[in-house]
């Protein structure tokens, strides 16, 4: 019985996995590169897109978020490359990117803008995370409690049980 549960665990798994396999190959296939693809507020997003001709040195780019940006000559040839800041207060969602290059190109790609990065610790319900006093060592406790009575709980049982 143990083992059915166990291969209905891994299919699902690997079922899930099959499902991502398609998005993922979409997005290699896309003409506009964008870094990070989850970018908070503050933050540099970087654009690049190979689908210009390859003697094109500028182009223009629009974020909906961040305005006008410009495109030049990346680190490749043929590549146009260009940044902008996400401002701050830009509300979480995705924003668009279009790009512009000669002659007559126009392509689009979507990236996420996340809410403020983390900063400091999380409270967790037992107070901050710099906490270094009674809670860590409570904690610690606990664990050693646990372990030990799963280390005696496989000692003690007899071995007909084991499998």
């Amino acid at each position: 019985m143990r083992y059915t549960h166990m291969g209905a665990s891994i299919g699902l798994a690997l079922g899930a996995l099959g499902l991502q396999i398609p998005a993922a190959a979409a997005a290699e296939d896309s003409d506009v590169s964008i870094e990070p693809w989850n970018a908070s507020p503050g933050s540099t997003v970087t654009v690049s897109t190979s689908v210009c001709d390859s003697d094109a040195d500028y182009g223009k780019g629009w974020s909906e978020a961040a305005g006008e940006f410009h495109l030049f000559q990346g680190d490749e040839e043929g590549v146009l490359t260009g940044q902008f800041q996400i401002p701050e207060g830009t509300e979480p969602g995705s924003d668009t990117v279009t790009l512009k290059c000669p002659p007559l190109t126009k392509v689009t790609g979507t990236y996420q803008v996340t809410g403020h990065a983390p900063n400091g610790s999380v409270n967790a319900g037992f107070g901050p995370a710099e906490d270094t006093g009674v809670g860590r060592a409570l904690g610690g406790a606990l664990l050693a409690m646990a372990a030990a009575g799963g280390v005696l709980w496989m000692c003690r049982r007899p071995n007909g049980n084991r499998t």
